[in-house]
């Protein structure tokens, strides 16, 4: 559990497309076995401390004949960022995803002093 102020407690979120690959024949859509895609977010002003960060399919284009599998997370979250990324493994044919975040954590205030 997380206890945030909240006066100074903010969010920020945003959609990525992750990538495209049906028309390039990328490894996405022709590729076999384990693939990745890793995308570096950042936030429109850093936090205070390192935020709470949620992703989420937004968008996923896959082959109908293929077995549909996905692992999508949030890692290396820092103050500033954080990257999406995306795995598939297997027979798994995917054309484009989107993936959409949501950033919660505490703000620097106004008149804070920092005596670290």
């Amino acid at each position: 559990m997380h206890r945030f102020r909240s006066d100074i407690l903010g969010a920020d979120r945003g959609s990525k497309l992750l990538f495209s690959d049906f028309e390039g024949e990328g490894e996405m859509w022709v590729g076999d076995g384990p693939r990745e895609r890793i995308s570096p977010i950042s936030f429109t002003q850093p936090f205070r401390k390192k935020p709470l960060v949620y992703v989420s399919l937004e968008m996923w284009d896959t082959d109908q004949a293929t077995n549909q599998r996905v692992d999508l997370s949030a890692c290396n979250v820092t103050e500033e960022g954080f990257d999406i990324i995306f795995h598939t493994w297997g027979d798994t044919r995917i054309a484009r995803a989107r993936a959409s975040w949501l950033a919660i954590g505490e703000l620097e205030e106004k008149d804070s002093w920092n005596v670290d």
